[in-house]
């Protein structure tokens, strides 16, 4: 037990999470939608502070990150528990274990100081909080986070997109990077996520605002978000923010509750990055797809090609520092340690 922080008092015991835009009015005894913090005798605690479940070495790239250290390691971790419900979740067993009543039992307690120690032997250039959602943990996140920017070492969170404005604002100092998911339309995340989409938008301009690096992907599924007029209005958003935004294009698979789809066509991951460009983005990636030329980097401006490739294997081949080397045009993100 951790007792929380973003938090207020209500009548009889009863507590509101300002952790995110769930915004949970939790009762005594109870906990909020994440499953992972509980109101106790009227305070807030979490519940997974510092109770890892996963801890990988992972390439960037399979967060994925393309414009923030390419080719670089990230130490990653994550607990259980997400304060979204996605019927199509790639990482259920353990983001939605505390909503199942079924907590893994290789849950492990690793200070701070020990994931730092754990990221450098690993000659990791960044902490990733990964695989989860990593609001949820934001009380050890921020812990392990303010150590890694004492060690040199970045940060950069893969989430949903659904913190609240003072969580942002209390990760923003530390936060270096963040891929964060645009899964669809509002009515994709009510029918499919609990949640909305407008905090999700907001939240990618806010930290656009706060100088934090930012990614955008989307995990395409058939008959759900594949329209080519949806697909339209999600690029044209993202145009709005910044046309700098690389957008991720993801393969969906079956997963959890969502079985009655098949894969993604690749038709149809390729006509969708035809479509971020024509919106006006930059740079448009298709993932799950090995060996796919959507996986390159390539100028914005003359097309050159800039970094190659393949899985989470990259070379550099057309950058100059962060500069194309033909036309000279710059190529935003953190390309270089």
């Amino acid at each position: 037990m951790y007792e929380a922080i973003l938090w207020e008092k209500m009548e009889n015991h009863t507590v509101r999470c300002q952790l995110c835009h769930q915004s949970c009015v939790i009762k005594e005894g109870q906990r909020g939608f994440c499953g992972v913090r509980l109101n106790r005798q009227g305070k807030l605690y979490s519940e997974v502070y510092g109770q890892l479940i996963a801890e990988n070495v992972d390439p960037i790239e399979k967060k994925p990150f393309y414009h923030f250290l390419p080719g670089s390691l990230s130490y990653s971790i994550a607990t259980v528990g997400c304060n979204f419900a996605c019927t199509f979740c790639q990482n259920a067993e353990i983001s939605q274990a505390p909503k199942e009543r079924h907590w893994p039992t290789h849950e492990k307690f690793v200070p701070p100081e020990k994931v730092i120690q754990q990221a450098q032997a690993a000659n990791c250039l960044s902490i990733s909080y990964t695989y989860t959602e990593p609001t949820i943990f934001l009380e050890y996140a921020l812990k392990v986070a303010r150590l890694a920017k004492e060690k040199g070492l970045k940060n950069n969170f893969v989430t949903n997109g659904y913190m609240s404005q003072q969580a942002l604002e209390l990760l923003a100092p530390v936060l270096d990077a963040a891929n964060v998911d645009l899964k669809g339309d509002d009515s994709f995340y009510r029918r499919l996520c609990h949640a909305r989409q407008q905090p999700v938008v907001e939240n990618i301009r806010r930290m656009k605002k706060l100088g934090i690096w930012v990614e955008v992907t989307t995990l395409i599924i058939p008959g759900e978000n594949d329209n080519e007029k949806l697909l339209g209005q999600l690029a044209e958003t993202l145009v709005s923010i910044s046309p700098e935004i690389p957008w991720h294009l993801s393969r969906f698979f079956p997963m959890y509750r969502l079985l009655d789809r098949g894969p993604t066509p690749v038709a149809t991951i390729t006509a969708a990055r035809q479509i971020g460009f024509q919106a006006g983005l930059q740079y448009v990636y298709t993932g799950n797809i090995p060996g796919d030329e959507g996986e390159n980097t390539y100028c914005h401006k003359c097309h050159q090609l800039l970094i190659r490739r393949r899985g989470y294997s990259i070379s550099r081949v057309g950058l100059s520092r962060n500069r194309c080397a033909v036309c000279g045009a710059t190529v935003p993100g953190l390309l270089f340690s």
